[in-house]
C-alpha cells in the first residue's frame, strides 16, 4: 500500500455521504487530507500554528509538547496561512497565560492556550471573564489528573470537570486525528457563536501516541476558518470604544448575565454546522455523539476519550464471538451538553453503564457525566419542554475508570458488560485491586487481524521512546501501514523502569491498552530481565531482540534467567542480540548522545526482523532514504552529522544482529 492511498480511520469515515466505494479516498472529497504519522500534540500545532495570530500559554505536563510546537514555529519566524508572524507570549503563570488571551482576543486577535491540569484549575477566575466578554478564544487541554491524594501527571477528567461550569463549549477527541480536527471545529463553533471552546486530549494517552493522521490541507483550513481579520472585531479600538468589565450593581449584573443565554443558544446550532461542513469537505465525520452498534443494543457503555476506541473493539468481540447484543456511546461534546441526543440514543436499551476518568465520592448520585445523564432522563421521564416524553428509564450503572492513565484493558470493557446483565454493582471501578473492582474473567487479544506489535522494555531511557515514533514514521510514510506507538512514561530519566509499545497494521487500531499479546520484545537493558516479566503475553513463535555485550551465542543464553529460557523454549521464541552499547558509543560524535543512540540500533533490526521492507518491494537504497528521512524529523535540529550517526546505528544494528541458533537453546535443557 502506497502512502498516497492510506484511508482514513474506519470510525471516522463518513458512510452516510453518497460516493462510490471504489473511488479512492482523495477523489471522493475536496479535502481528504495530508497523510503523515504524528501524535495528537502535533497535530494540534499542526492547525494552530496555521490559523491562529498568537498564544498566551505557560505549558504543564502533558500539554508542554503543544506549547513547544508553537514557540518553535514563532522562534523560526513561520508566519500563518495570512502571511502575519506569530506570537508566543510565556508569562510567570498558567493564570497569567489566561489573561494573556483575554486581552489578545479583546483587541480582536484569534489566540489559543495549551495547558491541564492545575494549570487548567488555576485560569478559572479568567476563564468566567472571557466567556462573559464573548472572546472565543480555543484552549488544547491534555486532560490530566489533578493533584489529590498523590501528584500525577498522566491523564484524567477531573481537571476539565471542574471548570465544565465557565461557560465554554467542551469538546473531546479519541486520537490523534480527532484531536486535530477537533482543534479546527471548535475554532469554527467558536467564532460563530462568540462562546470560547476548550479542545480536549487524553494526557500521554494521546498529546504522545504517534498514529497514522490524515492533516488538513493549508488551503481547506483557510477556507473553513476564514481570515481573522474577517471575522474578529477590536474590541478595544479607540475610535469604536466599547465598555467592558465593569463593576455592575444589584439593579444591572443579573440582566447582563441572563442575556447572554442569547449568545449560547447559538453554540449547539454553530457546531452542529461545524461538523455538517467538516464532514462535507473531508469525508470524516463528527458529531455531538458517536454511538457504535447501539441500534438494537440491549447493553451500552458510555464514556468519554481514548478508552472509547477500545470499547468498539471489544464491542464487536461480545457481538460477533458472544452472541451479546452490545453497543457504546462515546461522548463527543460535553458542552454545549446533549441531553435529548444522549436520551435518544439510549432509551431503548435494557441497561447502560457510564465510565469516567475521575471520582467524586461526595457526589451520591455519581461523577459529573453521569449526574447529567441522570438528569436528561429525568427531565424526559417527566415529559419538560424539549423532551420526548419516555415512558421507562434503562438501569444505570456507572464507576471510574482509567485514573491517572491507568490501563482500561478489553478483560474490563467485558466486566461491565458481566456486570450490567448480572444485576451487579451500581458503582464500580476496573483495573485495580479494590472491593469496589469489577474482576476480569477474560481479556482477549483483540489487535487487528494480520497486526505486528512490539513491546520494548528499558532500564532508564536509552533513546528507546524517540526510536519507537521514529520506527512507526517510518512504517506510516515509507510502507504505508497504519501505526500507533506510545510509551508507559515513568522516570526512565531516573533510572527506573520504562515500557513502549508499536502496533502496525492495515487497518485502524483502535485498541488504546497496554499490549499484553506481542510478536517482538525488545530488551534494551539486561536488567529488565531481572526486574520483571518482559516475555509476558509473547505469541508462539514470536522473537526477542536483545542487548548484550557478548559475541558467543552460548554465553548470550546463558546470561538469561532460567525462567526465561524455559519461556522461550515452550513458545519456540527466536532470540536475536547486537551490542547496542558498543555500537552507538563507537558511532557517536558527541558525548552526551551515547546513551539515548543505544536504542537507535533497534531500528536496523526492526528492519531485519520485520517483512515490511522486503514486502513494500523497494530497494534498500529506497528503504534509507525513509529511514534518513524519519531520523531528520526527530534530530535534524541537532546538525546533519547526528542525522547520520543514527543512520550508522541503524545499518549497524541491521548488519551486526545475530540469532542464537535453536540447536544451542536445545542443548542446555
Amino acid at each position: 500500500m502506497s502512502v498516497g492511498t492510506i484511508a482514513p480511520p474506519r470510525s471516522l469515515l463518513d458512510l452516510r455521504v453518497p460516493v462510490p466505494a471504489d473511488l479512492p479516498v482523495e477523489q471522493k472529497y475536496e479535502y481528504p487530507g495530508i497523510p503523515t504519522t504524528c501524535d495528537g500534540a502535533e497535530a494540534v500545532v499542526h492547525v494552530e500554528i496555521n490559523i491562529s495570530q498568537g498564544s498566551g500559554a505557560y505549558p504543564i505536563t502533558s500539554s508542554t509538547t503543544m506549547g513547544g510546537g508553537f514557540n518553535a514555529a514563532v522562534t523560526n519566524g513561520r508566519p500563518n496561512l495570512w502571511g502575519e508572524q506569530l506570537v508566543f507570549f510565556e508569562p510567570e503563570s498558567e493564570h497569567s497565560a489566561a489573561t494573556f488571551c483575554e486581552g489578545f482576543a479583546l483587541a480582536g486577535g484569534r489566540v489559543t492556550n495549551f495547558t491541564s491540569g492545575q494549570g487548567l484549575v488555576l485560569m478559572k477566575e479568567v476563564l468566567y471573564t472571557i466567556s462573559g466578554k464573548r472572546l472565543p478564544v480555543v484552549m488544547n487541554i491534555g486532560a490530566r489528573a489533578l493533584t489529590s491524594q498523590a501528584l500525577n501527571v498522566h491523564a484524567g477528567h477531573d481537571d476539565l470537570m471542574s471548570v465544565a461550569d465557565c461557560g465554554w463549549g467542551m469538546i473531546f477527541g479519541r486520537n490523534a486525528q480527532e484531536a486535530g480536527d477537533l482543534c479546527l471545529i471548535a475554532r469554527r463553533a467558536a467564532e460563530a457563536s462568540f462562546t470560547p471552546f476548550f479542545n480536549v486530549q487524553d494526557g500521554f494517552l494521546t498529546t504522545h501516541t504517534v498514529e497514522t493522521v490524515r492533516l488538513p490541507e493549508l488551503e481547506f483550513m483557510r477556507e473553513y476558518i476564514g481570515s481573522p481579520a474577517e471575522k474578529l472585531m477590536n474590541l478595544m479600538d479607540p475610535d469604536h470604544p466599547l465598555m467592558s468589565g465593569t463593576v455592575q450593581n444589584q439593579d444591572s449584573y443579573m440582566k447582563g448575565k441572563i442575556a447572554q443565554r442569547w449568545y449560547y443558544d447559538r453554540v449547539e446550532p454553530a457546531l452542529a454546522d461545524a461538523f455538517a461542513e467538516f464532514r462535507r469537505k473531508t469525508g470524516r465525520s463528527y458529531d455531538f455523539l458517536l454511538p457504535y452498534r447501539c441500534e438494537d443494543a440491549e447493553y451500552i457503555l458510555v464514556g468519554i476519550g481514548s478508552y472509547m476506541e477500545t470499547a468498539q473493539a471489544t464491542i464487536d468481540y461480545l457481538r460477533d464471538k458472544k452472541g451479546i447484543k452490545a453497543g457504546c456511546l462515546t461522548v463527543v461534546c460535553f458542552r454545549p451538553f446533549p441531553a435529548r441526543r444522549i436520551v435518544e440514543a439510549l432509551k431503548h436499551c435494557r441497561a447502560f453503564s457510564i465510565i469516567e476518568r475521575m471520582d467524586d465520592p461526595l457526589s451520591t448520585t455519581g461523577n459529573h457525566l453521569t449526574r447529567e445523564i441522570k438528569a436528561a432522563f429525568c427531565d424526559a421521564a417527566s415529559g419538560q419542554p424539549g423532551h420526548e416524553k419516555i415512558n421507562r428509564i434503562p438501569r444505570i450503572y456507572h464507576g471510574a475508570a482509567g485514573l491517572g492513565s491507568r490501563d482500561v484493558r478489553p478483560g474490563d470493557i467485558i466486566a461491565i458488560f458481566d456486570n450490567m446483565q448480572n444485576d451487579g454493582q451500581e458503582y464500580f471501578c476496573v483495573g485495580i485491586d479494590h472491593a469496589l473492582a469489577l474482576k476480569m474473567a477474560e481479556d482477549p487479544d483483540l489487535r487487528p487481524h494480520g497486526g505486528f506489535s512490539m513491546r520494548g522494555h528499558s532500564v532508564g531511557g536509552f533513546g528507546s521512546v524517540t526510536t519507537n515514533k521514529v520506527i512507526a514514521t517510518i512504517a506510516g510514510g515509507v510502507f504505508g501501514k497504519d501505526v500507533q506507538a506510545y510509551p508507559k512514561y515513568g522516570s526512565e530519566k531516573k533510572g527506573l523502569p520504562t515500557t513502549y509499545y508499536l502496533t502496525i497494521a492495515d487497518e485502524h487500531i483502535q485498541m488504546h491498552s497496554e499490549l499484553e499479546h506481542v510478536d517482538l520484545a525488545v530488551i534494551n537493558d539486561v536488567n529488565a530481565m531481572q526486574s520483571g516479566n518482559p516475555l509476558l503475553g509473547m505469541v508462539p513463535g514470536g522473537s526477542i531482540f536483545m542487548q548484550s555485550t557478548q559475541k558467543d551465542p552460548a554465553e548470550v543464553w546463558k546470561r538469561i534467567p532460567a525462567w526465561h529460557r524455559k519461556t522461550i523454549r515452550d513458545k519456540r521464541l527466536r532470540v536475536y542480540y547486537a551490542d547496542m552499547v558498543q555500537i552507538a558509543r563507537e558511532v557517536a560524535s558527541e558525548a552526551d548522545l551515547e546513551m539515548r543512540m543505544q536504542g537507535i540500533v533497534l531500528l536496523g533490526a526492526f528492519l531485519k526482523l520485520t517483512p515490511y521492507s522486503t514486502a513494500s518491494g523497494m530497494t534498500d537504497e529506497q528503504v534509507y532514504a525513509g529511514v534518513e528521512k524519519a531520523l531528520r524529523k526527530y534530530f535534524g535540529k541537532r546538525g546533519e552529522q547526528v542525522v547520520q550517526d543514527n543512520l550508522t546505528c541503524v545499518k549497524r544494528g541491521y548488519q551486526e544482529m545475530r540469532e542464537i541458533p535453536p540447536e544451542v537453546m536445545q542443548a542446555s535443557v
